[in-house]
């Protein structure tokens, strides 16, 4: 039996949507929004109309009928913490989305979206794996502060679908191994991935862990005290830059791996310098993820759309290929991750989680 999921991912400045025959493609499309137009509206979900149309729109201009697909696979916005897996979408979930979500991000539009087209339809609407995922061991949750606990924030679709995929190359199921997943993109999550549960990850979208193109990374703390209360920055302009304005952004002025790779070969050293450390804060945070596994490591994957950085990719794999064996995954596929996450459900290889209670 084959089953035509449409798939529903809202970014910032576009709206990417695609249809899948099962596991396959057969149309994607992607929508931008010009910046001045977003900025026309005073919240995120008074766009919800807008984004509806567009996606209605795109259904009707391939062709398809609404009532033709088996499934609405949608990002998974910012709810409360989750376990793994794929969710139907529901007016709990959306409620929360709309009056009190975890933070403030466009992927919150894609369940909105979702249940509107179900309602209409009757067609189920699912998200999978959104990036609240939390499999956190207790010793991973607690900090050196009481009431500062660590939070599971990271880029949970993409690392388990790679997971998965690194999983099948080896050989075993993805819940027999033992992995450490590293995500290269605007942020750095590096997750330890033990028999099917990331049981340690850094909080990659608040800017902890490695630095990274847009991140500033963990930092010395009486520093970033002093930097606090240095009269020089507001609340939020010191939340921009741990998360925005940090790390390659904040050194170089550019978040563009490719961008830097040509000032290294245009002779600068500081560039040099720079992504060489970023590099080695990665391999420092894979290693520790290695201490998490106790050593008991079956590999170490690198996805993500700086796992296409030969120069990066060398001198994290020099550092850390004595755990286990590098396996390269560039780019990330989020809308396949979507779709293949929703083909679970239907052809019955896995149940639909519901929301809250996850059952």
């Amino acid at each position: 039996m084959s089953f035509r999921i449409l798939v529903v991912n809202p970014g910032s400045t576009s709206t990417k949507l695609a249809v899948f025959e099962d596991s396959r493609s057969v149309v994607a499309e992607t929508v931008s929004h010009e910046a001045d137009v977003i900025a026309g509206y005073a919240t995120l979900m008074e766009q919800l109309p807008m984004r509806l149309a567009i996606v209605k729109d795109f259904i009707a201009r391939q062709r398809f009928n609404l009532s033709e697909f088996s499934a609405i696979a949608c990002r998974g916005g910012l709810l409360h913490p989750l376990a793994s897996g794929t969710y139907s979408v529901n007016s709990a979930m959306v409620e929360e989305l709309q009056n009190r979500p975890a933070g403030i991000h466009a992927s919150n539009l894609a369940a909105c979206i979702g249940l509107a087209l179900s309602d209409e339809s009757g067609i189920p609407s699912y998200v999978v794996d959104p990036v609240v995922v939390d499999e956190l061991h207790p010793l991973a949750r607690l900090s050196g502060l009481k009431g500062v606990e660590r939070v599971s924030i990271f880029h949970a679709l993409n690392q388990k679908a790679v997971a998965r995929q690194a999983a099948r190359d080896l050989g075993a199921p993805y819940e027999e191994l033992n992995l450490i997943v590293v995500h290269l993109g605007g942020g750095i999550s590096v997750g330890a991935h033990e028999k099917g549960r990331v049981i340690d990850v850094n909080n990659a979208l608040n800017g902890d862990g490695p630095f990274a193109p847009e991140r500033a990374g963990s930092l010395p703390s009486i520093g970033l005290v002093k930097l606090c209360f240095s009269g020089k920055y507001t609340q939020p302009e010191i939340m921009k830059l741990l998360a925005g304005k940090g790390g390659l952004v904040n050194h170089l002025g550019t978040n563009d791996g490719r961008t830097v790779e040509k000032m290294i070969a245009d002779g600068d050293d500081y560039a040099r310098l720079v992504y060489s450390a970023m590099a080695y804060t990665v391999a420092k945070t894979v290693g520790e993820m290695a201490a998490v596994l106790k050593g008991h490591v079956d590999a170490v994957v690198l996805t993500g759309g700086l796992a296409h950085s030969r120069l990066l990719v060398d001198q994290i794999t020099e550092r850390v290929q004595f755990i286990a064996p590098v396996k390269v995954y560039p780019g990330e596929d989020e809308m396949k991750a979507l779709a293949l996450g929703v083909l679970r459900v239907l052809d019955g290889t896995v149940r639909a989680r519901s929301y809250p209670s996850g059952d």
